[in-house]
């Protein structure tokens, strides 16, 4: 993939590209294996900052995303809202590590045993 230049690329155009590049991946697998590999490898991978922003993008219409992307979002967890995940006043409270619902995750779609 060639740059422009003269172009830097801005916050939602590295996440865009980076969705992208993983769905490009997973296109070769049949499509239900194709969306629950995108889903998983952005939950595994990506911090709940990155994936705020990827529902905010995706919320307000997705452009430029592969429609691999679009699909995995069911599947991928929504990360809470910054002011219920601890950032204000008592920012200390994030959990360490930066995982987990102290740290904005959300617990939705985990079993029961597994809680």
């Amino acid at each position: 993939m060639s740059h422009d230049e003269g172009h830097i690329m801005s916050t939602s155009e590295k996440l865009v590209r980076m969705a992208n590049q993983i769905a490009a991946f997973f296109h070769s697998k049949p499509r239900e294996e194709g969306i629950a590999g995108v889903a998983e490898h952005i939950n595994k991978f990506w911090e709940p900052r990155m994936r705020r922003q990827l529902f905010e993008m995706l919320d307000n219409g997705g452009e430029g995303f592969n429609e691999l992307v679009a699909a995995a979002s069911a599947r991928i967890k929504r990360p809470a809202a910054p002011e219920a995940a601890g950032f204000g006043a008592d920012a200390g409270g994030v959990a360490s590590g930066g995982k987990g619902p102290r740290a904005g995750e959300s617990n939705t779609g985990i079993a029961a045993s597994q809680k």
